[in-house]
């Protein structure tokens, strides 16, 4: 007779699910209003004339503002709680977005995007909030798992943008006011669902004597052996992978003859992807293989990505019809604009097939994978070089890198798109992600 053993894993191994489980909503709702507009903006600034270099000037405008407050913001996540900085950022988003709804002019387009910046720090305060909930053990699980509820964003926002423009015959402000609608639930849900995760009751005065941001506190951290170099990765992986998001919309529109709904599918795949890399294998490969592991694969499939991107044939996909999408572009009513204001170059109709299509889709798994797991596996190892008190404003400088590299990467995507064509980019970007898979596995020491 044989007798089974049972193995039980002590309680600190454990993800406390329940206690992560509103800031994982709260997340999920912000990136389905955030992703909803993706596919949606590069189009919507081509409609008032904008060229490929205004447009890069366009989604800087948002991560440098971001860059400016997500510091501030993170710091005072440590002094007065995680909870309301997270209501302040997201009153911010809500402003931004019902901005957007009424923008009638390339002028009010940056004005919704720079106040929405300012208060972005709604996802860097939620993974702070994370890092209070979780140990060293549980963090990247718990960071993956924040990564997962931005896949399950990313796939229900493009999938509500499709049925938005397609019920509204591609109306650009009827998704700008349903991205306010989550937005607005996204206040509700922090205000009355959220409870403080951070406690400063047991040393008050350290609380009140930190700063909320300092130029010494970056080169502290800069200095860091190990947390420097985090933040260098964190900064030049979103200098290639941000120009990749910010001008997809554009080249697929150049390349292949995509418009906002086409282009809403391509996000939704890759966010079924993310959802099952960072929902279902994330904390695994961290457990097994560890987060030097996943920073290394990370990298190296990204650049493939954008690699295989940049090669993508320039043959429009089988339905691909000039004057249709131009007639997408230049809107309806009120808000309708001249055909000879739109200064974006469509590709001839006269060539059409599944080759570009196909092409691009096989290149977009890799490109979701780096993504999908370079940027939770950095944060992660970034919380567990930080001190316990300092975890909020060093997630805040990862964010800062993060959007610094936001705000270059489209200014620097956007001039090489101009002036050297679609592709050349997404090849640069995969080039410089390529350099760093040279030296990273020196640095990041195992």
């Amino acid at each position: 007779m044989t007798e089974t053993t049972t193995v039980s894993i002590p309680a600190e191994d454990k993800l406390d699910f329940k206690r992560i489980l509103p800031i994982l909503v709260i997340v999920l709702v912000d990136l389905m209003g955030l992703s909803i507009i993706i596919p949606l903006l590069p189009l919507y600034a081509a409609r008032f004339g904008a060229e490929p270099i205004l447009v890069g000037v366009l989604q800087a405008a948002y991560p440098l503002m971001q860059f400016l407050g997500a510091p501030i913001l993170g710091r005072l996540s440590d002094r007065f709680g995680r909870r309301p900085i997270l209501v302040i950022s997201q009153f911010g988003t809500l402003i931004g977005f019902i901005l957007l709804g009424f923008a009638n002019t390339l002028f009010l387009l940056f004005v919704s995007r720079i106040i929405d910046g300012l208060s972005g720090a709604n996802i860097s305060t939620a993974q702070a909030a994370i890092a209070d909930s979780t140990n060293e053990k549980t963090r990247t699980q718990g960071l993956g798992l924040v990564g997962a509820a931005f896949g399950v964003g990313f796939v229900l926002g493009p999938v509500l943008a499709f049925i938005v423009l397609a019920a509204t015959g591609q109306n650009y402000q009827a998704v700008a006011w349903t991205a306010a609608l989550f937005s607005l639930i996204s206040i509700l849900l922090t205000i009355f669902w959220f409870k403080e995760t951070i406690n400063n009751t047991a040393d008050p005065e350290s609380s009140r004597k930190r700063r909320p941001f300092s130029f010494t506190a970056l080169r502290s951290a800069l200095s860091h052996p190990s947390i420097g170099f985090f933040l260098i990765v964190m900064f030049f992986y979103q200098v290639a992978f941000g120009g990749y998001e910010q001008l997809f919309s554009l080249f697929t529109l150049t390349r292949l003859g995509m418009d906002a709904r086409d282009t809403s599918g391509l996000f939704m795949l890759a966010g079924i992807f993310i959802i099952i890399v960072q929902g279902g294998l994330m904390g695994r490969w961290s457990k097994q293989k560890g987060d030097r592991w996943l920073a290394l694969m990370g990298i190296g499939t990204l650049a493939i990505g954008l690699i295989g991107t940049a090669l993508t044939p320039a043959v429009p996909v089988p339905w691909y019809e000039k004057a249709r999408v131009l007639e997408t572009l230049a809107g309806q009513g009120e808000f309708r604009v001249s055909l000879q204001s739109i200064n974006i170059e469509l590709p001839d109709e006269t060539v059409r097939g599944w080759l570009g299509i196909v092409w691009l889709l096989v290149a977009s798994f890799p490109a979701a994978l780096g993504g999908g797991t370079l940027h939770p596996a950095l944060n992660s190892l970034i919380s567990k070089a930080s001190d316990k008190n300092e975890v909020g404003g060093m997630l805040g400088l990862s964010s800062a890198a993060y959007s610094a590299a936001n705000a270059i990467a489209p200014l620097f995507y956007g001039s090489l798109f101009q002036w050297l064509g679609g592709p050349v980019p997404f090849l640069a970007g995969g080039v410089i992600l390529l350099i760093l898979f040279v030296f990273a596995p020196r640095v990041i020491k195992k």
